[in-house]
């Protein structure tokens, strides 16, 4: 188990360029099984969990080959099938969250898929019901082996039907999507997700030869065609590395510039870290964000304390709420943090209560931070990261504390931000990787 030392106290500044989207990174990955020609994609992080996913699928008879730093070919033309059944296949893909996704490819293109029950954050419950039912919708056939916790989905003749999800799951979403592309008639799903990660997936499938409309709204509309063909892609940058490096800069006091942020795909992320009172500054498709040494939070109009809350798209995405959380504890003011998607992403405040934040836990989804303005800074300590977003708000609270912090289980970090040691030293952080 590795970990990192980190001395906090050190002001950065320089630029820094987010990766590429490792949400979306995995929905793209899976939908190259969808066609046997060639697919190109850039902008690939290197990253754990989209490492592990890249290794599954030639595992799986994918022709994978990295042709530049952060660029791959890859070519499902020869799947083997039988390797699904496998207890290798079923132990790798249960040690990866993203890997549910890989069900809808196959079932469009070869009839049946099969997965063991999906690993990930411990953050909660996080049930896999939507996507089952979108498939039973297309005439596929479900089973559950309790025992062994297998998935297997069985589905030679899919057809278009309506549905109307019982949640906006995001993954649920894509692995419906790329279900229906191929199967006979129109499929029409009313409370799609609509995240620009799943727009990302749907422009390329379109590309592709998918017919999908409706892309960017809650109805979407597909006419199932006979085969796709390959393409080339280009991931957006990381919004949840975006909205981290935000938070980083106003708890450390640093200048930092982000490069090529795409700033029209981020939603309400700018304006509600600008409700938090930290100045961005927009230099064409670049957030500087300068020195400060005050920052304040934001009242309702009644003077009433202000609520963050996580919501689905164009809300505000849960990824962002830690980091929210830990950057209000060095601003004026209070804030109520409500984490209404997963019951267990908040737990991870003891730590920061034990560095000295004000922070009560209302209860698991709600968590009420009183701003100190710098008076009473955190303080180093050793803890743990219990997942990829709290890793990162543990990080940023290591970097802005007084003293040295030891964060152990750094796995979890690696899972979502590539080389985040090294890039972070880069703009002056004192961060020293331990195995």
């Amino acid at each position: 188990m590795a970990s990192f030392r980190v001395k906090g106290g050190l002001k950065l500044k320089g630029e820094i360029t987010p990766q590429g989207a490792k949400n979306e990174a995995l929905q793209i990955l899976c939908a190259v099984l969808l066609t046997s020609e060639k697919i190109t994609i850039n902008k690939i992080p290197n990253i754990r969990d989209v490492n592990k996913l890249i290794e599954l699928l030639a595992d799986m008879g994918v022709k994978v080959e990295k042709i530049g730093p952060e660029s791959y070919t890859f070519q499902a033309d020869k799947i083997d099938l039988k390797y699904l059944d496998t207890e290798d296949f079923l132990k790798k893909a249960s040690s990866l969250r993203g890997s549910v996704m890989i069900l809808g490819p196959l079932l469009a293109r070869f009839g049946t898929g099969k997965l063991s029950k999906p690993g990930g954050d411990k953050i909660g419950r996080r049930r896999m019901d939507t996507h089952f039912t979108g498939f039973q919708k297309l005439g596929a056939e479900f089973h559950y082996d309790k025992k062994r916790e297998i998935y297997h989905i069985d589905g030679k003749n899919l057809q278009g039907a309506y549905m109307l999800l019982d949640e906006a799951s995001v993954t649920g979403t894509a692995n419906i999507v790329m279900a229906a592309v191929l199967a006979k008639g129109k499929t029409t799903i009313y409370n799609a997700a609509c995240e620009p990660y799943l727009q990302q997936l749907c422009d390329m499938l379109n590309r592709m030869g998918a017919k999908i409309t409706g892309i960017g709204s809650n109805l979407l509309n597909i006419e199932g065609v006979k085969s796709l063909k390959g393409t080339e892609h280009t991931l957006l940058p990381d919004m949840i590395e975006i909205g981290s490096f935000i938070g980083l800069a106003a708890m450390t006091q640093s200048e930092i510039t982000i490069k090529n942020a795409q700033i029209h795909r981020l939603g309400i992320i700018p304006d509600t870290f600008r409700r938090m009172g930290i100045n961005l500054e927009f230099r064409g498709d670049d957030i500087h964000i300068p020195a400060q040494k005050h920052f304040e939070i934001e009242t309702f109009i009644d003077g009433s304390i202000l609520t963050i809350a996580d919501a689905i798209w164009p809300g505000f995405t849960p990824d962002l709420l830690s980091i929210v959380l830990v950057t209000a504890t060095q601003a004026k003011g209070t804030v109520l943090v409500h984490q209404k998607m997963f019951e267990s992403r908040l737990f991870f405040v003891d730590k920061l209560i034990d560095m000295g934040a004000q922070i009560i836990l209302c209860d698991p989804h709600r968590a009420t931070v009183i701003g100190l303005d710098r008076k009473y800074p955190l303080r180093g300590i050793r803890m743990t990261s219990p997942d990829i977003r709290a890793g990162v708000a543990l990080l940023i609270a290591a970097l802005s504390a007084e003293g040295t912090s030891i964060i152990d289980n750094i796995e979890q970090i690696d899972r979502g931000y590539q080389y985040i040691d090294q890039r972070l030293n880069a703009l002056g952080a004192d961060i020293v990787r331990i195995d």
